[in-house]
């Protein structure tokens, strides 16, 4: 490549981060999640108390164990909220979507070395991934997670130290702003090392002839071929031809992975520099898998195909191109695509993962298909981008979508009542001491009671809800489940009765339409205290609250 198409290329990587810039901006939401109120009200804790001593629960009323899983993430959310409020949280969201597309753009085409497909891929996977887009620690760890791949492929290709200490950084970065991602991680060096390990001894298998997967194609006698699949090595010359003519999924050796091995060890030892505990990192997914979280909650449930057709339609576009189009995939991006559609397919919080990771393989697969059939396309799109007319004609047309997404959320709120007792949170802070009550709430909303200073019985934070984080003893039959004895009140499975004796429940707070408050209503032990005047009544239509007569 000369200096001039060196130049073409910089002038366009500016052009599609200005671009990407100008789309991220109509995209962010501007409404809140659950997760949003106790991060700000966690970090606030943080900065107020240090980082000696985050073990123990300082929100619900039942003094319960945690682990402040992503303590550096709520540290720094809380910062920016004391700086500009809700904007600032906002515009922290649209700031770290922007980071996130440019990531996903630079890795793809590091990957592929096909800007144009990269810009166009790295558009699609924005726009899929604005239902995942939100003020949580995801957001962050999406733009980490997807350097790492940028990262391994820089460091397998000169090993400098740079990238290996970037590697490092990340890793310790992560398991303090997402420990809950920080297994995944890892998941990220498997694919290398697993073609390293095959590419030592190249062996074939006839698992699907339909699709000629993992069928070499060999320019001499089959039986050759047969001892290596019986384990014979042959000279190191008839390696090398047999992996230069692959058909179908191309096997490269680079030594260079052993030493990325000792990158991972190093990386896997930054778990004990978190304040949360030296062996919390290394047993929180395990717990939270063995928790049943997992099959309630609905971002951890399978994925319903039919009510995500985009989602559908993009992986489909994997397997069209494998198919029907002679181009050729590395088995470490064929690995990647089969283990990240796995897990999306079992839990749709995972469609995020899916995206990033595999859009860079996507671009590397399209660039493959044009680079064979059109070599001087990129070129020639290059060269047709950075005009002047281009530049103002889809410029144009980015602000266009931008301001049409923009428009409706200039008056949106950051959340609204129907969502959060807002009316009843204010209520209960003028008229009770919330401070020596035990108050019964519901999952959804127990976020907002915390951002509101009001003790919970349960909030979003749903692992600590769980007899496997908040055992006293680390056993889990110490523990309390009490996430699970608070969804069954809500979906009418058990009595609320006793559930209520069992933690001394002094008030609760409900939904006016939901199952809980059509049997509390008519039990003589309880009294509804809120709403009760026109004009309580007339602002709140949402939420209710009951008290204990004998209280």
């Amino acid at each position: 490549m000369n200096d001039k198409e060196k130049n073409n290329r910089y002038k366009f990587h500016i052009i599609i981060c200005v671009f990407l810039t100008i789309f991220c901006i109509g995209l962010a939401p501007k409404g809140l999640q659950n997760d949003t109120f106790y991060t700000i009200r966690v970090g606030e804790y943080i900065a107020q108390n240090g980082i000696g001593n985050l073990t123990q629960d300082p929100f619900s009323w039942q003094e319960l164990p945690y682990t402040f899983p992503h303590w550096l993430y709520d540290f720094m959310m809380y910062n920016i909220y004391a700086l500009g409020g809700f904007l600032g949280i906002y515009i922290s969201t649209i700031v770290l979507t922007i980071i996130l597309s440019y990531c996903i753009y630079f890795t793809s085409n590091k990957i592929s070395k096909n800007a144009p497909i990269s810009a166009i891929v790295t558009f699609m996977a924005v726009y899929l991934l604005v239902p995942y887009i939100a003020a949580r620690a995801q957001l962050v760890t999406f733009s980490f997670l997807t350097l790492t791949i940028y990262l391994i492929e820089k460091y397998l290709e000169n090993t400098k130290k740079r990238y290996a200490i970037g590697l490092i950084l990340f890793s310790l970065l992560i398991v303090n702003m997402h420990m809950a991602v920080w297994p995944f991680f890892f998941v990220l060096f498997v694919p290398y090392l697993v073609e390293y390990f095959i590419s030592r001894d190249i062996i074939t298998f006839d698992l699907i002839p339909k699709f000629k997967i993992l069928i070499y194609k060999f320019k001499k006698d089959y039986e050759k071929v047969e001892k290596l699949q019986n384990g014979i090595k042959e000279n190191q010359k008839r390696r090398e031809e047999i992996k230069n003519n692959p058909y179908k999924i191309q096997i490269k050796r680079n030594d260079n992975v052993k030493k990325l091995f000792i990158v991972m060890l190093i990386c896997a030892t930054m778990g004990i520099f978190t304040p949360t505990g030296t062996s919390t990192p290394y047993t929180y997914l395990a717990k939270t898998m063995s928790g049943n979280t997992m099959q309630i909650i609905n971002e951890h449930k399978p994925l319903e195909l039919a009510e995500n057709k985009e989602f559908v339609a993009y992986f489909l576009i994997f397997i069209v191109i494998l198919t029907f189009i002679d181009v050729k995939i590395q088995l470490k991006h064929l690995l990647y695509y089969l283990g990240i559609l796995y897990l999306a397919l079992n839990s749709r919080r995972q469609v995020s993962m899916f995206l990033i990771i595999c859009t860079p393989i996507l671009a590397k697969i399209a660039a493959d298909i044009f680079e064979k059939y059109s070599p001087d396309l990129q070129k020639t799109v290059i060269n047709i981008i950075k005009s002047f007319y281009s530049v103002v004609i889809l410029g144009t047309v980015c602000i266009i979508i931008s301001m049409q997404n923009i428009k409706p959320k200039i008056e949106e709120p950051y959340y609204k009542n129907q969502d959060y007792p807002i009316y009843a949170a204010e209520w209960m802070k003028e008229n009770l001491d919330v401070k020596n009550i035990k108050l019964f709430n519901e999952y959804n909303y127990g976020s907002y009671l915390i951002f509101e200073g009001i003790p919970v019985m349960i909030d979003s934070r749903c692992d600590l809800y769980t007899p496997q984080y908040n055992s006293p003893t680390g056993r889990e039959e110490d523990g309390k489940d009490i996430f699970m004895e608070v969804q069954n009140i809500a979906t009418n499975t058990d009595d609320y009765r006793i559930t209520f004796d069992k933690y001394g429940i002094t008030h609760v707070i409900t939904y006016q339409d939901s199952n809980l408050n059509k049997k509390i209503k008519n039990n003589d032990n309880y009294e509804r205290i809120y709403p009760l005047t026109d004009e309580e009544k007339s602002k709140d239509n949402r939420f209710v609250i009951y008290a204990k007569k004998d209280v």
